[in-house]
Order: structure tokens, then C-alpha cells, then sequence
């Protein structure tokens, strides 16, 4: 029969002073303060990560702006602690690395404010077998070219724009279903469509008279 020592640390992780004689066999710190500047450490390289891993996927003109929320199965916002969220109270939103990391709920999403000059148009139900349906294509086409992402449940499409518009607006004309909304609302977040730009363009007010 055959056992594996354990190797005793001799030196502290962080500041690689000696371990207290009567120091814990598993322990990794020589005190308090170098426990915590380890874990501040450890905190600071996650956010790192996760900064580097989004900066490819999301444009830092939404990522900059502290207007992030996580939102439940039922499409419900939340606060990253689990707390129902407000589209009205910034208060209930949080930056965008804190929503990556809390764990309620099933994801992030970006809430709309006029003062933003941040707005989304949402063809739903524009995807079929990965590709974009005719109507969809025919508004992408007319529009400028900008950020875009695939709608969570896969079949529809957002693309982000800089610009608002008066109110928010919905169009349900045969196939067609457009929605496009710049305040009091929240959008979820999925992932950016190949190819797209990683930044908004300027949605043209009369592209949104052709649009609706």
C-alpha cells in the first residue's frame, strides 16, 4: 500500500515571506492582509477575463455604460442579487462586468434610456434554419450596417443602433414583425452575429419612417 505526501508550503503565496511556524499544513498565507490582496488579486484577473472574453462579442459603447440587468426565465429583469429590477430605477442596474458575474437568473441584458441616444430594432421571427427570411433580409439591407446579435430563442434578430425615437414602436404587417424601441426598455443580450460590425451606426430618422 502506497500514500502520497503532502508537500508543506514553506513560504507565503503572496508576499513569499516565511509561514508561521505553527502555520496550518494546507496553509497558502503568512496573515490576514496577504490573504486579502490575494483574493483582491484573484478578483481583479477574473474581471480581466471576463473584459477580454465580451470586448469581442459586445461593443464598448454598451459595455462602458452601467445600464446591465440579469433576467429570469420568464424574461423577467432582475438585480444581480436576484431582486426584481426596474427599467425606470438605475438604481436596479449594475455595470456590465457585475452582471456577467452574478449567477441568477439566465443571462444579461442592457436597458434602454432616452438620454442614451442608444436604440434597437427587433425583427422577431426573422430567422429560419440560420438564415434570414426574405422580409428580414429586405429591412437588414435597408438599413446601415451595425452591431448585430441573434435573439435568445434563435429565431430572432437585434441590431443596435445610435439614436432614439419618440416613442416605441411595433409593426405587424403579414410576416413581417418589427419592433423599435430607445427608452424604458430592456433588451437580452445573445450573441453577435459573424461578420457584423463590433460598433452602432446612426440610425437615420428617415430609415425609421421606412422601417414602419
Amino acid at each position: 500500500m502506497t500514500s502520497t505526501a503532502t508537500v508543506r508550503r514553506t513560504r507565503c503565496e503572496e508576499c513569499r515571506g516565511p509561514l508561521p511556524l505553527m502555520a496550518r499544513a494546507d496553509a497558502r498565507y503568512c496573515g490576514g492582509a496577504c490573504r486579502k490582496r490575494a483574493s483582491r488579486a484573484r478578483i481583479a484577473a477574473r474581471r480581466e477575463q471576463v473584459a477580454a472574453q465580451q470586448a469581442a462579442r459586445i461593443p464598448a459603447e454598451l459595455t462602458a455604460r452601467p445600464r446591465w440587468v440579469r433576467f429570469s426565465s420568464r424574461k423577467v429583469p432582475l438585480r444581480v442579487d436576484g431582486r426584481f429590477a426596474s427599467v425606470t430605477d438605475p438604481s436596479s442596474w449594475s455595470d456590465f462586468l457585475a452582471a456577467c458575474e452574478a449567477t441568477c437568473g439566465e443571462g444579461i441584458g442592457f436597458v434602454l434610456t432616452a438620454g442614451d441616444n442608444v436604440t434597437v430594432v427587433d425583427l422577431d421571427h426573422a430567422v429560419e434554419a440560420g438564415r434570414l427570411l426574405p422580409w428580414a433580409q429586405r429591412v437588414v439591407d435597408r438599413l446601415p450596417a451595425t452591431y448585430m446579435e441573434a435573439g435568445r430563442s434563435g429565431r430572432g434578430v437585434h441590431l443596435w443602433f445610435r439614436g432614439t425615437v419618440p416613442a416605441g414602436r411595433r409593426v405587424r404587417r403579414g410576416d413581417t414583425q418589427i419592433e423599435v424601441y430607445s427608452d424604458r426598455r430592456y433588451i437580452i443580450v445573445g450573441d453577435r452575429i459573424p461578420g457584423t460590425p463590433l460598433e452602432l451606426a446612426v440610425l437615420p430618422e428617415v430609415a425609421v419612417a421606412a422601417l414602419l
